[in-house]
C-alpha cells in the first residue's frame, strides 16, 4: 500500500508542476498570433491605396497625400468623415445632373439653354476641389484637416447642390413630359407596325380563302356527283339541242367550276329577261365538276323555257398544247417555274395558279368554240344579273369586236398599270395612257374577231411572253393587248364592278346596273363576303335545292 500511494503522490505532483508550464506556454502562443496578425493588417493597411472618385462622375482626383493617407492618420481626423460626405453629396448630384443632360440630348435639347447650364454645373462641381485653396489644405497635406477651410468648402459644396436641385426641380416636368411624349411615339410606332404586320397577315390569309375551295362547295359538288353515280340511269346524256348553235338567239358564254356561282348567273338572267326562252347558256367546266355541273341543272331545269348546254374543256379537242401557247408553256420548265416556282410575281402580288388554268384562257378561243355563232356574251361566275340585256345584241359597235365598260379614272387603270411599257415590243405598240376595259360582261362580234383574226394576234403576244417580261399574271392584260383599238366603250350602268373589295358603292349605283361584279376576294359564297352586299347575290340561290342546305351554305 506504502509503494502505492508514494506512486500516487508521484504521480500527483508532476500534473501541478506541468500546468502552469502549459498555461503559460499557451498565453505565449496566443500572444505571438495576435502579434504576427497584427503586423498583417498594418502592413495591409500601410501598403494599400484608398479608391479613386468615379472618372464618370466628373470629379477629379484630390491629390496622392489625401489619397494615401495611412489607417492610423485617418482614424485620429475627426473631419475626414465631414469631407467625405460632402465629395458624395457632390459626386451624386454630378451623376443626377449628367442623366438630365443625357436627356437633354435625346430630346434633340443640345442648343438648349437647359444643356448648358447642366453642363457647366457638372464642370463646376469637378473645378470646385481643384481651388488652389481647398486642393492645398485638404486634399494634399497629411496634417489634421482646416476646419475653417473644410467649412468653407461645404458651403460652397451645399450652394451649388442647392443650385441644381433647383434647376432640375424647374426642368423635371417638362422633361418628364417630353419622356413620356417620346415613349408614347415609341409606342404608336410599335403599334402601327404590328398593325401593317397584322394586314399584312390578313390580307394573305383573306387571299388563302378566296383562292381555295370551301368547305361547303367542295360538298355541293361531291353530293351532287354522287347522285349521279348513285343514280346513273336519270343522268344520261341527251342529244344536243337545235337551239345551241341558232344565231337569231341571246347566246351567252360561263367559263367555271363553282356549280352554285353558275347557277345564280344563269337565275338572275333567267328571270330578269323580257324573253327566257330566247336565251341560251353554254356553260364549260373542268372534268372534275362536270358531272356535278349536269346533275344540278337536270334536277333544276331553268324555267322560263331557256336552254343550257353544259361541257367540258377537255370536250375541245382542238385546244391543245400545239395550238395553244398556254398549254405549250407549261410543259417547260422555266414557265412552270414563273407560275409555280414564285409565291409571288414581280410587284409582290401573290401569284394565282387560276391564271394558268384553259378555263380563264377560253375568252380567247370563243369563235372557233362557236363557229356558228354571231354574237355572245361572256359573263363571269361572280356576277349577278339584275336587268334585261337583250339590247346589248342591238347595240351599235362601230365596227368593234369587243364592248366592254371602261374602268379608267384619272390616271388610274391606264394600260401602263398592267403592261410593261419599258420592253420595246410594248412601247412601240400600245399608248400608257390608254383607258383600260374589265372583263365580266363583255359582248363579243364574232363575225369581227374572225375577220380580224385576233385569237392569231393573242397566240403572238402570249409567245412573246413566255418569259413573263410584257406583263405579269392575270387575264385582263393579254386582254387588253388582244382588243386594243377594237373595243366599243359601254355605259358604265350596264356593269358595276368592286362589291368584292370596294365597301364604298352606293346603292343607288348598284339599284342602277345592269350587272353586278363581285370581283375582289370576298365572293358572296365565302364567310369573308361583305354583308352589306352578299343578299344581292344569295336572292337568287336556289334554295330548294336539298343539298344547298346540307352542305352548310350559311345562306
Amino acid at each position: 500500500m506504502a509503494v502505492v500511494v508514494r506512486s500516487g503522490r508521484s504521480g500527483g505532483g508532476s500534473a501541478s508542476s506541468s500546468a502552469p508550464r502549459n498555461f503559460f506556454s499557451y498565453r505565449i502562443f496566443v500572444s505571438a498570433m495576435f502579434t504576427l496578425l497584427f503586423f498583417a493588417t498594418a502592413s495591409v493597411l500601410f501598403s494599400s491605396h484608398p479608391a479613386h472618385f468615379s472618372e464618370n462622375s466628373g470629379m477629379q482626383t484630390t491629390g496622392r497625400a489625401y489619397m494615401q493617407r495611412t489607417f492610423l492618420a485617418l482614424k485620429s481626423d475627426p473631419l475626414k468623415n465631414r469631407l467625405d460626405l460632402m465629395h458624395k453629396q457632390a459626386n451624386d448630384h454630378i451623376v443626377l445632373v449628367n442623366a438630365y443632360a443625357a436627356y437633354a440630348r435625346k430630346l434633340k435639347l443640345e442648343i438648349s439653354k437647359q444643356l448648358k447650364m447642366f453642363e457647366d454645373l457638372a464642370q463646376n462641381f469637378s473645378d470646385l476641389s481643384m481651388k488652389p485653396t481647398y486642393h492645398t489644405a485638404l486634399f494634399e497635406t497629411n496634417e489634421p484637416l482646416d476646419e475653417e477651410v473644410l467649412r468653407q468648402f461645404e458651403k460652397e459644396v451645399k450652394d451649388k447642390v442647392k443650385v441644381a436641385r433647383l434647376i432640375i426641380a424647374d426642368t423635371k416636368e417638362s422633361y418628364d413630359n417630353q419622356l413620356k411624349i417620346l415613349k408614347l411615339k415609341d409606342t404608336i410606332f410599335a403599334v402601327q407596325d404590328l398593325l401593317t404586320k397584322a394586314k399584312k397577315n390578313g390580307a394573305f390569309a383573306s387571299l388563302i380563302a378566296a383562292k381555295s375551295t370551301p368547305k361547303s362547295l367542295h360538298c355541293l359538288a361531291m353530293r351532287l356527283m354522287g347522285d349521279r353515280i348513285a343514280n346513273p340511269e336519270k343522268y344520261r346524256d341527251e342529244e344536243p339541242k337545235p337551239e345551241f348553235e341558232d344565231p337569231s338567239l341571246y347566246h351567252y358564254a360561263i367559263f367555271s367550276d363553282n356549280v352554285i356561282a353558275v347557277s345564280v348567273v344563269v337565275n338572275s338572267t333567267v328571270k330578269n329577261a323580257e324573253e327566257p326562252w330566247k336565251h341560251v347558256f353554254h356553260i364549260v367546266t373542268d372534268k372534275m365538276n362536270l358531272a356535278a355541273m349536269k346533275v344540278w341543272f337536270k334536277k333544276k331545269p331553268v324555267e322560263r323555257g331557256a336552254f343550257v348546254e353544259v361541257k367540258t374543256v377537255e370536250g375541245y379537242t382542238f385546244l391543245n398544247s400545239s395550238y395553244v401557247p398556254v398549254l405549250r408553256q407549261m410543259e417547260s420548265a422555266n414557265s412552270q417555274n414563273l407560275y409555280f416556282g414564285a409565291a409571288k410575281d414581280a410587284n409582290n402580288n401573290i401569284r394565282n395558279p387560276k391564271h394558268v388554268s384553259m378555263l380563264n384562257h377560253l375568252r380567247f378561243y370563243l369563235p372557233e368554240m362557236y363557229p356558228k355563232l354571231h354574237w355572245i356574251l361572256l359573263l363571269d361566275d361572280d356576277v349577278v344579273v339584275q336587268k334585261d340585256l337583250t339590247a346589248l345584241w342591238k347595240l351599235d359597235m362601230d365596227g368593234k369586236v369587243n364592248g366592254a365598260v371602261e374602268t379608267c379614272f384619272g390616271s388610274f387603270h391606264r394600260y401602263a398599270h398592267y403592261l410593261n411599257f419599258s420592253h420595246p415590243s410594248i412601247r412601240e405598240k400600245f399608248n400608257p395612257k390608254a383607258c383600260a376595259w374589265a372583263f365580266g360582261l363583255n359582248i363579243f362580234d364574232l363575225d369581227a374577231w374572225r375577220r380580224e383574226k385576233l385569237t392569231d394576234k393573242y397566240h403572238y403576244w402570249q409567245d412573246l411572253n413566255e418569259d413573263g417580261g410584257l406583263w405579269n399574271s392575270g387575264m385582263l392584260p393579254p386582254g387588253l393587248i388582244t382588243f386594243y383599238s377594237r373595243t366599243k366603250s359601254l355605259e358604265k350602268k350596264w356593269h358595276v364592278r368592286g362589291l368584292g373589295y370596294n365597301p364604298s358603292i352606293s346603292m343607288d349605283e348598284i339599284n342602277a346596273a345592269a350587272v353586278i361584279h363581285f370581283n375582289g376576294n370576298m365572293k358572296p359564297w365565302l364567310d369573308i363576303a361583305m354583308n352589306q352586299f352578299k343578299h344581292l347575290w344569295t336572292k337568287y340561290v336556289d334554295r330548294e335545292m336539298d343539298y344547298v342546305q346540307l352542305c352548310n351554305f350559311g345562306l
